[in-house]
């Protein structure tokens, strides 16, 4: 089997969408971050872009961590193809496309000087990232200048400071970082940490203007499934394609990018006239609401009650009469009415990620949602919880169900360093900090045998919640209520108890 390769491409033998020239543009865009979110969503949307002719916008893509894809990135030309497969208006959609933006790749820990190159290069203006949640964290470390840097922001400073020495701190040396990790102010929060990094390592006051003054963090937030490689379906779809593509990322068509930042910026990269769901505004807490409420809220307050019913996948979530139901009821009942955006903008919402999460082309593993769900379900379930009982006087049946499903799905043995739970099908693993896992397990263990007791130890534990949840008018009641049922019933007939009543 052929492997993918530029000649190959140009060459016309593939029935592929893709851009031509792009090895010769200049890299404008360094990219720390090789996993498959990046690369089948904002490297997607340049070459995109590239394609239309609204940018001419070369990537070079650092690995985040010491191992990584560049070698094999290299190897096939630094070209991969991105498959996008969903449902779309109750219709399935699919479209394939080769990424030819990404023009270098490179492990800045075996190659700092090769990465300096590309920060201190005139042509570079954005900066974009993906270092994972845990990235974009404040760790102090000396300043190494002829060594990589071991944190992200600490990688950050270091480069802008030799961008600093370099360009002589001039206005037009600013750069743009677009970073994705999915953490509030994501923007605000990584120049802040650069900052404390100059701070400590006493650098000059005159570098710490300049990246106050001319450079842009700007807070982000980013929407797309991607699953990544396919391997499941590898061999048949390389026989299909005619050529072998290791690197080969699959998502869901669906993917929003909203970037809290000022025009200007805009039309430097506007992939919002390729016809991309980019939106450029100068308030991103609508659309992060509306997404922590809808998408990861209604992930929330069903996934751990789903696996606890027996369930691994989302799509198989969506299959069960009973847990589907349940599941609607949550969605446009007790969530959607409470998000503060227009009627019709939020049912509109919500009706997407119900396709999303029946896509039959993305296997979303129930057990992966379920990882540290305390601190989930208080950023993305209780606001809707409390919003509920502003409105209407007591906790709604639903999300009191889910945290009644909470408090189940974390009753766990400890073992061996670990922390286990059980369900018919057998164990799993609960992953949370260790605070939490010591609250609940201690919590099970006093208090096993009485409901009532078990709820009110847990909601009334302010480490775990910030605040005593028990003081929501109904909301101990209902949980105890829904956890009796579910211990003397089980997970799925409990929820079909509620759903009929």
């Amino acid at each position: 089997m052929r492997s993918l390769t530029r000649d190959l491409l140009a060459g016309g033998a593939l029935d592929v969408a893709h851009t031509d020239g792009a090895p010769t543009l200049p890299v404008t865009i360094l990219q720390v971050g090789d996993g498959n979110f990046l690369r089948g969503f904002v490297d997607w949307m340049v070459d995109v872009a590239n394609g239309q002719g609204l940018t001419k916008a070369g990537v070079a893509i650092a690995q985040p961590l010491d191992q990584g894809i560049a070698a094999l990135l290299k190897a096939q030309d630094n070209l991969y193809t991105v498959l996008l497969r969903g449902i779309e208006n109750g219709r399935e959609v699919e479209s394939r496309r080769v990424v030819s933006c990404v023009t270098d790749a490179l492990n800045p820990y075996a190659d700092w000087q090769r990465m300096l190159g590309y920060a201190t290069s005139p042509a570079l203006r954005f900066f974009v990232s993906n270092t994972t949640e845990a990235g974009i964290a404040d760790r102090e470390e000396p300043y190494t200048p002829g060594a990589c840097q071991t944190s992200f922001p600490a990688k950050v400073a270091a480069l802008l400071y030799a961008r600093y020495q370099a360009l002589g701190g001039t206005a037009g040396s600013g750069l743009v970082f677009l970073p994705c990790e999915l953490i509030e102010a994501n923007g605000t929060n990584l120049k802040r940490i650069v900052l404390a990094h100059a701070k400590r390592w006493g650098l000059e006051a005159g570098f710490a203007a300049w990246v106050e003054r001319h450079n842009h963090f700007l807070n982000t937030l980013v929407d797309r499934i991607v699953p990544g490689y396919p391997k499941d379906e590898a061999a048949a779809l390389s026989a299909k394609w005619g050529y072998e593509d290791k690197l080969a990322v699959a998502a869901e068509p669906f993917h929003v990018w909203v970037i809290e930042g000022p025009a200007e910026l805009a039309e430097e990269l506007p992939l919002h006239k390729a016809g991309l769901n980019v939106v450029w505004t100068d308030d991103l807490q609508p659309y992060r609401t509306r997404k922590v409420r809808i998408l990861n809220g209604a992930h929330t307050a069903s996934a751990l009650a789903a696996y606890c019913a027996g369930l691994d996948t989302v799509k198989a979530m969506m299959d069960d009469a009973t847990v589907a139901a349940y599941l609607n009821r949550v969605m446009f009942e007790e969530i959607v009415p409470y998000v503060p955006l227009p009627e019709a903008e939020r049912q509109d919402y919500a009706r997407t990620i119900m396709e999303r999460f029946g896509n039959p082309y993305i296997r979303h593993e129930l057990i992966s949602i379920t990882l540290n769900s305390v601190s989930k379900w208080q950023v993305r379930v209780l606001p809707s919880l409390k919003d509920a009982v502003a409105r209407n006087g007591e906790a709604p049946a639903g999300l009191s169900f889910s945290l009644a499903a909470l408090l189940r799905f974390y009753r766990g043995t400890a073992a061996g360093g670990a922390y286990t739970g059980t369900r018919d099908a057998g164990a799993y693993p609960i992953s949370d900090n260790a605070e939490v896992i010591a609250a609940m397990s201690a919590a099970w263990a006093a208090n096993a045998g009485d409901t009532k007791a078990l709820v009110k130890a847990v909601l009334s534990d302010v480490r775990l919640w910030k605040e005593d949840l028990t003081a929501i008018p109904g909301l101990a009641v209902r949980v105890a209520d829904s956890l009796a049922a579910i211990e003397a019933k089980g997970m799925k007939a409990a929820m079909a108890g509620l759903v009929a009543g």
